[in-house]
């Protein structure tokens, strides 16, 4: 069958490149495979099967998932909650347009957000918010500049800080979904059906194709389905600039995995059962819980044995070649943007020449890429 044949060796774009080198991680994708409006329904996606122990790639649908997942598996999801982070207004001083991000809670009510806007901001100037249907929503007040020329800022208002962020945000739709223009129907779609903490100022992209219908399913055909918590920041559109991966900074993002989700993965793994990620953000955050130690430090020479160890904090794992997975055997994740940290981190663990391979498919069989796109099972 042509869809499950036997992949033959591909080239890389340049045999004198190096693995390590940014280049490497380059494709060119025509800008209409870029899905602007998810799947009507959530399951109805396109889903590749790459089988990296064979080497084959088929074409099948997330509804067709439970067919490759098996009682004693375990299903980790990352359920993070995006918060309406993009904030938009004018600068009641000089009625300039203004632009934000809203990136973290501080103390004492503060903001640390990012900025956009003509000229230069002072402490003490004001931001008049425009809510997504054009009214005006509330205002803040700029406190300081941080040394990353983020702002810090003082919400002017009773509401707690949710309730005030609900109100005036819009949702970050990522800048090649049209143009980062938010329609009212995002704020269902662009949020997996699971998201119960609140944090990310992006969606963990691959859960997005679940419903609680399919959750079910696969919970009664003996799949285990565990949370676990990353909370996906704007370090995730940040670009690469050094051309050699091992001068990238890696972003760091607050993760935590609890000890009854550890305990569960420990056991059924012990026993045979595979741990099955559902995206790139799941996988980080397992493999950072395996370089943790018994105190939930991260020990990233990753010399720790492969068992995970529950962990609450930050990390800024960079998953590149020749980086060893522990924890992880198989990933669902969406199609990534070239020369980003996701599409090295699917190639180190799915096999460079195969999932190059099944890239070269996915833009040849017409899927859909990127955040509301189709999504890539790897076994």
């Amino acid at each position: 069958m042509e869809d499950n044949r036997k992949l033959q060796d591909s080239e890389p774009k340049s045999a004198e490149l190096s693995p390590s080198e940014l280049d490497q991680y380059d494709y060119h994708l025509p800008h209409d495979r870029i899905a602007q409006m998810p799947m009507r329904n959530r399951t109805d996606a396109r889903m590749m099967v790459v089988d990296r122990a064979a080497g084959t790639i088929e074409h099948k649908y997330i509804r067709d998932i439970p067919e490759y997942l098996r009682a004693g598996d375990t299903l980790v999801l990352n359920n993070t909650k995006v918060v309406p982070a993009r904030l938009v207004g004018l600068r009641a001083e000089t009625g300039g347009r203004w632009e934000g991000l809203f990136l973290r809670f501080g103390l004492r009510g503060v903001w640390e957000i990012m900025s956009k806007t003509r000229g230069k901001l002072r402490p003490g100037e004001l931001i008049n918010l425009e809510s997504s249907d054009g009214g005006q929503a509330g205002q803040l007040e700029v406190i300081a500049r941080t040394e990353d020329k983020t702002l810090i800022v003082k919400p002017l208002t009773e509401d707690d800080a949710f309730t005030f962020l609900d109100r005036v945000g819009w949702v970050p739709i990522p800048p090649y979904i049209r143009a980062g223009r938010m329609m009212p129907e995002d704020r269902q779609n662009y949020q997996t059906v699971y998201a119960t903490q609140p944090g990310a100022v992006a969606a963990p992209t691959a859960g997005l194709h679940f419903t609680k219908e399919l959750l079910v399913k696969l919970q009664k055909q003996g799949v285990a389905v565990c949370p676990v918590t990353l909370h996906v920041g704007a370090g995730t559109f940040k670009p690469i600039t050094a051309d050699r991966l091992d001068e990238h900074k890696m972003h760091s993002e607050y993760a935590s995995i609890s000890e009854s989700t550890v305990k569960m993965i420990n056991e059924r793994r012990a026993a045979g059962g595979r741990t099955i990620a559902v995206g790139t953000t799941s996988v980080r955050t397992l493999e950072s819980a395996a370089n943790a130690d018994a105190e939930g430090h991260i020990d990233s020479t990753g010399k720790n044995d492969i068992r995970l160890h529950a962990f609450c904090g930050y990390t800024d794992l960079f998953i590149r070649p020749p980086y060893k997975f522990k924890a992880v055997d198989g990933m669902l994740t969406n199609f990534h943007l070239p020369k980003s940290t996701l599409i090295i981190l699917v190639r180190t663990f799915g096999g460079d020449e195969l999932i190059m391979e099944a890239y070269r498919q996915a833009i040849l069989k017409d899927y859909r890429f990127y955040s509301y796109g189709d999504a890539m099972l790897i076994l």
